[in-house]
């Protein structure tokens, strides 16, 4: 049998729906489309010679070897915490896979109804945060596998994280600290290379050529995915499935090219927002990841050719039902420079129905009989035609079901998307030079050697900017 299929269902951005002032005409789509097939010929020739790397992780054997090997290793051991220590696109992956194809308490449900150990995942070094983890672990720190994940080892949050770990592992295991720690980081060099030869640490591999935020289908997302139960084989299938659609030149059967022709189309109108809203709890933090995915990769200061542009689209999440109490007065009656991306699940891992009471007062009768799954999508339903009421152009990605070859497929959807979009504004979508700057002056402030014109800047800053507070 054939397994689902993602569909994106963009007629609520049309003329015909949102008007011709808010919405875009066939004929506008059709002469956009030309640039669009050129840019996915030219990314599917480039992947012939090596780039765009992240394309060929869910075919990568060797890859799914490794990790499914390390994960069958460890899961043997009956570990009962596993604890994820990264930041950005060493974190938002994972975190991502876990809700989505886990139960939304799995942390909470005995080890016996659960498909693995607790998942935590640390992407942040807030001292509060990161001393209850610490504490909740404490009395179990012998059965918790800490997974440290960092291509180069010298980002600041990663690092201070696994110096305390390590620190912990050391006084309550001693040389047996080895035991309970996996570092996922550059195979060939870098800081946490040499930490990890030196010591003897188990590591897998972040493949050469894959930046953070694209590599959620290698060792960085998988094994914590792994770990937990999550079938890696079905969702790498899930993305390479959506990778051959994606290298299609025809745009009208090529849903990434699609998504980043009408998300660019509407930046070049001036809607630069894109709110993305899923009508799931499992996909909330699949829009978290996107947001990184989207923001870090087309927010840039300078295009291919060296022009000063200030590029990017703003991605923005927000949850049905819930923020339909919170954010759709702005969208509806506030500055019509957004584009809504609705996610929505047909059929539910499960359905809780709503039942009959004798006595009911009719204002609540109509809730009996159906179901918290038809009262979610009508709320779907409903804000979707509220929006385009009100001409703000709205688009469908849905899920037959959530599962591995979906949400496989949604990964590998908007990391091809993003792509497209880059070569449509000229920019290159897999660095990120902004934010050097303040990782340099975070070193700076914490009295790294070598960053002492940016210590002293930073003093002289300070002393500027004078006082101005109440």
């Amino acid at each position: 049998m054939a397994a689902p299929q993602l569909r994106l269902d963009y007629a609520s951005t049309l003329d015909t729906a949102v008007g011709s002032a808010h919405g875009l005409s066939l004929a506008e789509i059709e002469r956009a489309a030309e640039p669009v097939r050129e840019a996915v010929q030219r990314i599917e020739a480039e992947r012939r010679a090596g780039q765009h790397r992240y394309r060929d992780l869910p075919d990568d054997a060797e890859m799914r070897r490794v990790v499914t090997a390390a994960v069958k290793r460890y899961a043997a051991r009956k570990f009962e915490n596993l604890v994820v220590l990264g930041i950005g696109g060493s974190a938002l992956g994972n975190i991502a896979l876990q809700t989505a194809l886990n139960p939304c308490y799995h942390n909470v449900l005995p080890a016996r109804s659960r498909r693995g150990p607790r998942l935590f995942v640390m992407d942040n070094v807030d001292p509060t945060q990161f001393g209850n983890l610490l504490d909740v672990i404490g009395p179990a720190v012998k059965k918790t596998l800490f997974n440290v994940i960092s291509k180069s080892g010298e980002t600041a949050e990663t690092a201070a994280q696994f110096l305390i770990v390590r620190d912990l592992l050391a006084r309550k295991l001693g040389k047996g600290l080895a035991r309970n720690l996996v570092v996922t980081t550059d195979p060939e060099g870098g800081t946490m290379r040499g930490i990890v030869d030196a010591a003897g640490y188990d590591a897998l591999p972040v493949p050469p050529g894959v930046g953070g935020r694209f590599s959620v289908l290698s060792a960085v997302g998988l094994f914590s995915a792994g770990m937990c139960g999550v079938r890696i084989d079905k969702l790498l299938a899930g993305a390479a499935a959506m990778s051959r659609r994606v290298a299609q030149s025809n745009v009208s059967k090529n849903p990434a090219a699609m998504l980043a022709l009408l998300l660019h189309a509407f930046y070049v109108r001036g809607k630069r927002l894109h709110v993305m809203m899923p009508y799931s709890y499992q996909l909330k933090d699949l829009a978290d990841w996107y947001r990184q995915l989207w923001a870090e990769s087309l927010g840039k200061a300078d295009d291919l050719d060296g022009n000063r542009v200030n590029l990017g689209p703003t991605p923005i999440k927000a949850l049905g039902a819930t923020d339909q109490h919170s954010q759709v007065q702005l969208y509806r009656e506030g500055p019509n420079d957004k584009v809504f991306i609705f996610l929505e699940v047909e059929r539910f891992a499960r359905d809780v129905p709503i039942p009959k009471v004798a006595g009911l007062p009719a204002d609540l009768a109509y809730l009996q009989g159906k179901t918290l799954g038809r009262l979610l999508n009508a709320e779907k339903a409903a804000t979707e035609y509220a929006l385009v009421q009100s001409q703000r152009p709205c688009m469908t990605i849905r899920f037959p079901v959530v599962s591995e070859e979906t949400v496989g497929q949604f990964i590998l959807l908007w990391e091809a998307a993003t792509t497209i979009a880059g070569r449509l504004m000229n920019i290159n979508p897999y660095d990120q030079p902004a934010v050097q700057l303040g990782k340099e002056f975070t070193f700076a402030l914490m009295g790294k050697k070598g960053y002492r014109q940016q210590a002293d800047a930073y003093k002289a800053y300070a002393k500027s900017r004078g006082k101005a507070a109440i």
